[in-house]
């Protein structure tokens, strides 16, 4: 019984930190690559604007918002899921 628990939150944890390093790579790529290479961006257009500009000031934005939120349903099924969400 105390060896299938620790089993279980081994697995728990190996989710977690698997849906954290997605929500950081997501985040590295909107905060430091897209500002990096918003000049070679530029040459795009979309919805009138250069894309460079775009994705910096209302695509990061956004972004971040729905990264937010899907990450803390993401992380709420799996707590669910090994038991350790709210009671």
């Amino acid at each position: 019984m105390a060896q299938d628990r620790t089993e279980r939150r081994k697995i728990h944890w190996a989710r977690t930190r698997a849906l954290t390093f997605c929500v950081l790579l997501i985040w590295f790529v909107f905060s430091i690559l897209t500002p990096w290479f918003a000049r070679d961006l530029d040459a795009f257009t979309f919805l009138g604007f250069k894309l460079g500009y775009y994705l910096i000031v209302q695509g990061s934005l956004i972004v971040f918002v729905l990264l937010i939120v899907v990450q803390n349903m993401v992380q709420d099924r799996i707590d669910d899921e090994y038991g350790s969400g709210e009671l």
